[in-house]
C-alpha cells in the first residue's frame, strides 16, 4: 500500500476487499490498512538462517546485470516459529490443492509442494526445465559469483526483430505546462532507504540529516514564492480540479532545476494522482506532480 500512488484511495480500496494476506519480516504501515479479514504471516528475513528438513537452504537472486548467484542467511532466526517465504507459499499451495476437490481451480499438474518446501533445489530443477539460460542451474551456482544469463544484444548483437537489427525511435520533446506559482515535484528515495523500507533519517546523497519530511527547492524559487529556507509548508498537488495534501514539510534550499522540487517517497505518494499515468507504460507520474506550497502554521 505504501508503494502505491494516491495513498488514501489505495487504503479505501484495500478496505473493500474480503481478505488481505501479508507475508512480512517486520510490522509496517500497510498492516493497518486491511480487508474485512486480515492475516499477517511473519517470515524469515533473508539474512536469517533458513533450515528445512534437508538442511540449510539457499535462494537465488538476479541483479540488474542479469547475473544470478546464491544467497544464504547466516544469522540465528528471531524466533523458532518463523517460516521462510518459500515454506509459507508451499504450505498454502499444498493445503489448497489437497484439501478439497470442490475448489474452482483450473486443471493443474500435480506438484509435490512439501518436497519443494523441504529442498529448494527441487524448485530450481523446475526453473531449469522451463526457462532458457538456467541449464545446470544448481551446478553453475557453485561458480564464484554465480553465472550470467543470456543476453542476445550484448552477447551476439542479435535483436528479436524482423530485420535482426536494433530499431530506434525518436520522440518530440514535451514540456509540462506549469501554472505560475507552482512547481513540478518528483518523488525519490534517500540513501538510507530500500523501496519503502526506511533504515534511517539521513540522506548522505544529498547532505540531509535528521529528518525526511523535507521538500528540496531551488533557491530562486524559494525567494520568488515568498519563503525562506527552513520554513514549514504544506504540499498540495493539483490535478483535474482535485487537490491532495501532504502536510508539514521543511523547505531545504537545493540545486534542483528552477521550477522543480523533490521530496521523499512514500511520504509524498499521497500527492500522486491515481489517474495520472505515462502515455505508453501506464506507470504513475511520480516524477511529474504539479504542486503548490502553502505556508504551515508555526
Amino acid at each position: 500500500m505504501r508503494a502505491a500512488p494516491d495513498s488514501e484511495v489505495t487504503e479505501q480500496s484495500l478496505a473493500n476487499t474480503r481478505l488481505t494476506v501479508q507475508i512480512s519480516t517486520k510490522l509496517n504501515h500497510s498492516h493497518v490498512s486491511t480487508g474485512r479479514r486480515a492475516l499477517i504471516l511473519p517470515t524469515l528475513g533473508r539474512t536469517e538462517r533458513d533450515t528445512q528438513r534437508t538442511g540449510d537452504q539457499r535462494v537465488t537472486v538476479e541483479d540488474s546485470m542479469s547475473a544470478v548467484h546464491a544467497s544464504r542467511g547466516r544469522l540465528k532466526p528471531a524466533s523458532d516459529h518463523l517460516h521462510s517465504e518459500v515454506a509459507i507459499v508451499c504450505n498454502i499451495a499444498h493445503k489448497i490443492f489437497t484439501a478439497s476437490t470442490n475448489l474452482p481451480l483450473p486443471n493443474t499438474p500435480k506438484a509435490d509442494w512439501l518436497a519443494m518446501r523441504d529442498d529448494y533445489s527441487i524448485i530450481r530443477k523446475h526453473i531449469e526445465a522451463v526457462l532458457s539460460g538456467f541449464e545446470n542451474f544448481e551446478e553453475r551456482l557453485k561458480n564464484p559469483g554465480g553465472f550470467v544469463l543470456p543476453h542476445p544484444p550484448r552477447d551476439a548483437r542479435k535483436f528479436d526483430t524482423a530485420s535482426g537489427k536494433a530499431h530506434f525511435t525518436g520522440n518530440e520533446l514535451e514540456f509540462i505546462k506549469v501554472p505560475a506559482g507552482r512547481l513540478v515535484l518528483q518523488t525519490l528515495r534517500s540513501h538510507d532507504q530500500y523501496n519503502t523500507t526506511i533504515y534511517g533519517k539521513d540522506d548522505r546523497y544529498r547532505g540531509i540529516h535528521g529528518g525526511r519530511r523535507v521538500v528540496m527547492v531551488n533557491a530562486d524559487d524559494i525567494t520568488e514564492l515568498g519563503f525562506t529556507a527552513g520554513d514549514m509548508v504544506h504540499l498540495i498537488s493539483e490535478f483535474q480540479g482535485i487537490e491532495r495534501r501532504a502536510e508539514n514539510f521543511r523547505i531545504v534550499s537545493y540545486s534542483t532545476p528552477k521550477g522543480c522540487a523533490a521530496a521523499y517517497y512514500p511520504e509524498t505518494n499521497v500527492l500522486v494522482p491515481l489517474d495520472s499515468v505515462a502515455d505508453t507504460s501506464g506507470t504513475p507520474t511520480s516524477k511529474s506532480v504539479i504542486v503548490r506550497l502553502e505556508r504551515a502554521e508555526a
